[in-house]
């Protein structure tokens, strides 16, 4: 990364105003460094080509994003709205974390990753010329770099240095809604009148301008409605899942062939693998790859991801590619190392196949959301009374939870733009609700026998196992949308013993 612009120039403080006809420009530390003559500023100010662009068309989502918008519209009459994308967050001294919106922002607009820092999304209350109420949108963004005042060279967070944004004119084609410049919005959201939401926890400059307008419970619920809304899919999500478990699919088969290059490495190379697939044909994984190996498959968030690859033992590769537009696939498939399941691990798979298949079975429109979940624990809890591990009737055991010390987790979530997406929904409408075609979940039943517990037979200690698909609810039923991957056991190694040639 490239520090210095100048170097004979000292190091500058951590701030350099510069001033200009609007308004001084604050530098980061090592951005910039102070002493640059009349001439080269002037300098800069001309000579650059006009790079508007005139032939952009409205994303791929923007009627849909606009029947999103009309259905918070609906639900909150007469009110101002407002939803922040977010701010840059630091990594480390003068460097940030990749940008990523909220999910709320990017659910109602479609704004761009790279782009959409600083945003925000107002939603204005209006009186149509027909006599109906509802609302007026508009976009609230950084336009182009200003090059009249150097801003595009001079700021940290300048063209020059990050790379062009869109104009406020071109934002207006992509998205379908007027745009703004960001910079004016927090003095007029302090001048503002009325009644007002904001979602919280992603802009603390928006929510200062707003901090005698609003109220936390108020607030709360439109980020409830929001998660809500999102429990159902409409066919542009459905597309962009199926992308991402496409994607997904073949970032798993990226990884079998180089399982001998992991055995000679570690688990990070699987997660390499797997990344680079993530950046090639996403936006990102959709969070952090669990590549787990041998024994470290029984721990459930597994992410350290630098331990040993040997053959003989289990690979739990739990990943997910993010599309660009925020869409992740969530899966998850155990694979023997070297090829084969052993006798033991292919009695542990075959047990965790039967319980998904089970639960994949519950996944139906007006069944309860539970359902899935009850399906996948009672054949588990049938297979451990079955080998002794645990003693029986069945019905006790799934009363006691006794099953849950192998077990462990929830048999799965719902999925969308957050990989537990949804997660603020009341319980009504989520945990003790009913399926709907456009949900999508998974469905991710384990078994993960501890490397310390001695309360199962020594053999089965260090041995985890999941699979995990990504359910669609249909009209009819279900469709899974990572198919693609091989689940059953035999098919699993043929699978595997192709892509090795």
């Amino acid at each position: 990364m490239s520090e210095e612009l100048i170097p004979e120039y000292p190091e500058t403080p951590e701030t350099l105003e510069i001033e200009s006809e609007e308004e001084p420009i604050k530098q980061r530390k090592n951005g910039l460094y102070p002493g640059v003559s009349d001439e080269l500023a002037e300098n800069m100010k001309s000579g650059w080509a006009d790079t508007e662009l005139h032939d952009l068309q409205p994303i791929a989502q923007a009627a849909h994003t606009a029947a999103r918008r009309a259905a918070l519209s609906a639900r909150f009459p007469g009110e101002r709205l407002v939803v922040p994308a977010g701010n840059l967050k630091t990594r480390s001294n003068d460097t940030e974390y990749a940008f990523r919106a909220s999910v709320e922002y990017a659910y109602l607009t479609g704004g761009r990753p790279d782009e959409s820092a600083d945003g925000v999304l107002v939603l204005e209350p209006t009186d149509f010329a027909d006599g109906t109420s509802g609302h007026e949108a508009t976009i609230y963004l950084l336009p182009r770099s200003n090059r009249e005042n150097g801003e595009f060279w001079l700021d940290g967070q300048g063209e020059l240095w990050v790379g062009r944004r869109h104009s406020l004119t071109e934002a207006e084609t992509l998205y379908g809604i007027p745009a703004s410049d960001v910079r004016e919005l927090a003095g007029a959201l302090r001048e503002a009148t009325g009644s007002v939401r904001v979602v919280r926890g992603h802009d603390a400059g928006i929510e200062a301008a707003l901090t005698d307008k609003v109220t936390a419970e108020r607030d709360e619920e439109l980020r409830v409605f929001l998660s809500e809304a999102r429990l159902v899919k409409d066919e542009f999500e459905v597309g962009e899942l199926q992308k991402a478990c496409d994607a997904t699919a073949r970032g798993f088969e990226d990884v079998v062939r180089v399982l001998d290059k992991a055995e000679a490495t570690s688990e990070r190379y699987i997660e390499g693998t797997f990344f680079l697939r993530a950046r090639v044909d996403g936006n990102d994984i959709g969070y952090g790859s669990i590549c787990a190996a041998g024994p470290h498959a029984t721990t459930l968030h597994w992410v350290r991801n630098d331990g040993a690859v040997r053959s003989g033992e289990l690979l739990l590769l739990d990943a997910g590619v993010e599309t660009h537009t925020y869409y992740t696939a969530d899966v998850t498939r155990t694979l023997p190392i070297n090829g084969r399941f052993n006798e033991l691990q292919r009695k542990i798979y075959d047990a965790v196949y039967e319980a998904q298949e089970a639960g994949i079975a519950a996944v139906k429109p007006g069944g309860k959301y539970r359902d899935f979940h009850d399906a996948a624990q009672r054949v588990l809890a049938e297979k451990l009374v079955e080998w002794g591990l645990v003693e029986g009737p069945v019905e006790r055991v799934l009363e006691l939870g006794l099953q849950r010390r192998w077990t462990l987790h929830g048999t799965g979530h719902m999925l969308g733009m957050d990989v537990h997406d949804c997660a603020v929904a009341r319980r009504e409408t989520y945990a003790d609700g009913v399926l709907e075609p456009g949900m999508c979940l998974t469905v991710e039943p384990g078994l993960y026998f501890q490397a310390d517990d001695l309360t199962v037979p020594e053999e089965y200690r260090g041995i985890g196992v999941r699979i995990e698909d990504d359910i669609l609810v249909t009209a009819d039923g279900n469709k899974n949308l990572s198919a693609a991957l091989p689940r059953r056991a035999d098919d699993v190694e043929a699978w595997m013993a192709e892509l090795k040639g």
